[in-house]
């Protein structure tokens, strides 16, 4: 009897199998998306391309998934340099890869050929999959902030090569292990800046409407998935907080980074009319309950950004602390002047 095996998703645990070929023929009904293997075939095949289910035989192990539906993320070493502007400088082995932002790129060595690649990049340069797919994948990367294209870096030659990514704002860079945290991360729009080759970039929607509107990081997150290491950007200084089962954090809008999927992220209403209106912290607060871990900043970039527009004379502001005695008159002699 042949036996089939199927991929489903993205993850080695997505494998089903073996089958005979009645459930192979329904599994593949239900999922035509899916990627297929049984003995005599040189590797995994779309359903779409098998018209029909082979003969009886014997049996064989499948061979490896192809690289992007479970074979994990590469293996990269990496050191964050910097206090208050950082940036992260990874070391590649021959053959391995790094991804990033379009417009991260701070240096790398000679030997590491960038590409830029439609989507995620997280099936390296070549992209893999079929036009949908990368379509689907540079739409997820749009809704949520990001470019709709990454730029793939691999180490040729031989040895060890570097190659750095810096933040685009002032602000702390942040290494996280997505195997230590189930393989799944939430994270505010905009906040991936790099990662090993492996991991996926989708879109965590939020489904509360009181906490998309309120919440502070809209309807659409982001969501980094696989085994590998990412580099998540963010404003100020970084804390990390683990939360027990049940225990509840309030946080000012905003200033949530990312938080395991296994945290609950919702918002309440500031108790009293006084702290409402006058208490500078608006109507909600968000609140993020455990178990798990939540990371949070201590100036989100929409807060400099709005501090630096109302200083600014364009935008109406008033130069304060600055500038001569003699005022307007002053800062002309000086030159400090725009007209």
């Amino acid at each position: 009897m042949t036996q089939w095996y199927f991929i489903t998703g993205t993850n080695a645990a997505d494998r089903v199998g073996p089958l005979d070929d009645a459930a192979a023929q329904a599994h593949a009904q239900r999922n035509p998306a899916a990627l297929c293997w049984r003995e005599g075939l040189r590797g995994w095949k779309p359903v779409r391309e098998m018209p029909e289910f082979a003969a009886d035989g014997a049996t064989a192990a499948p061979p490896p998934p192809p690289r992007g539906y479970g074979t994990g993320a590469d293996e990269i070493d990496f050191r964050i340099v910097g206090h208050d502007m950082q940036f992260v400088e990874v070391e590649l082995d021959p053959g391995e890869s790094a991804v990033a932002e379009a417009g991260a790129l701070m240096f790398k060595d000679a030997a590491v050929q960038m590409e830029t690649v439609f989507g995620d990049g997280s099936r390296g340069a070549s992209g893999g999959g079929g036009l949908m797919d990368k379509l689907l994948g540079a739409g997820k990367r749009l809704v949520t902030g990001e470019s709709l294209f990454t730029t793939v870096y691999t180490h040729t030659g031989n040895g060890k090569a570097k190659v750095a990514f810096a933040a685009p704002y002032p602000g702390t860079v942040l290494a996280l292990k997505l195997s230590e945290y189930g393989g799944r991360l939430i994270c505010q729009k905009d906040s991936f800046l790099a990662g090993a080759r492996g991991v996926s970039l989708g879109i965590a929607f939020q489904r509360n409407i009181m906490t998309g509107l309120f919440g502070g990081e809209g309807f659409i997150m982001q969501k980094l998935e696989g085994d590998g290491w990412v580099f998540v950007h963010a404003g100020g200084t970084l804390v990390q907080r683990e939360l027990a089962a049940g225990e509840r954090l309030d946080v000012d809008t905003g200033c949530v980074v990312a938080y395991t999927s296994t945290v609950n992220f919702d918002v309440r209403r500031v108790a009293g009319l006084k702290s409402m209106f006058f208490g500078g912290e608006g109507v909600f607060l968000a609140t993020l309950t455990g178990p798990g871990h939540v990371w949070l900043q201590s100036l989100p970039f929409s807060r400099l950004a709005g501090r630096m527009f109302a200083a600014a004379p364009q935008g109406g502001g008033q130069s304060r602390g600055e500038g001569s005695v003699l005022g307007g008159l002053g800062r002309i002699l000086d030159g400090d002047n725009n007209f």
